[in-house]
């Protein structure tokens, strides 16, 4: 069934731990100039990679147990406090994944406050000490405008990451 309103359903919110997906990168990326629904990844190119990785100011940043904990305790917290709907997370080591209904919210506000949120918790507890935040700018944002893209967004995030991640560094 199809949602008649200009409000979607929910969001499929993706965002990446800083310097872990670069343009050049086998797994292709996609152009912020190009970027429109179907259109093709940019293919592998190693100098490009190279280029980039060379470009980074800081190393990659990969999540551990404690810092993938206090991101998820964030999460929690910034749907609870702003009365959005947390139908799915998945934190994983280089990216997180949420789907979230957030009523007319624009997606753009939803993204900001959960990395917001998630750098601030990992800062107060003691689990990010850099200045810099530990996310790349900006990231992925779905409009899901009825009950079956939801559904097949939240088992994307649920059950189809990869094996589930150890509790312990």
């Amino acid at each position: 069934m199809w949602n008649d309103t200009d409000t979607p359903l929910a969001y499929l919110i993706t965002f990446r731990t800083y310097g872990t997906w670069l343009h050049g990168d086998a797994r292709g990326s996609v152009s912020r100039h190009k970027n429109r629904f179907n259109s093709p990844k940019l293919r592998y190119e190693p100098n490009w990679l190279k280029t980039n990785l060379e470009r980074l100011k800081e190393k990659p940043v990969l999540l551990d147990s404690k810092q993938r904990d206090c991101v998820k305790s964030a999460i929690n917290e910034t749907c609870k406090i702003r009365e959005w709907t947390l139908l799915a997370m998945n934190v994983r080591t280089n990216h997180v994944h949420v789907v979230v209904s957030a009523g007319s919210k624009p997606p753009g506000i939803v993204l900001n406050a959960l990395k917001a949120n998630g750098t601030r918790k990992m800062r107060e507890d003691g689990f990010w000490k850099n200045e810099r935040s530990p996310w790349v700018d900006k990231g992925s944002s779905r409009y899901l405008w009825n009950e079956k893209s939801v559904d097949n967004a939240c088992a994307y995030v649920e059950y189809e990451q990869g094996d589930l991640l150890p509790e312990f560094d």
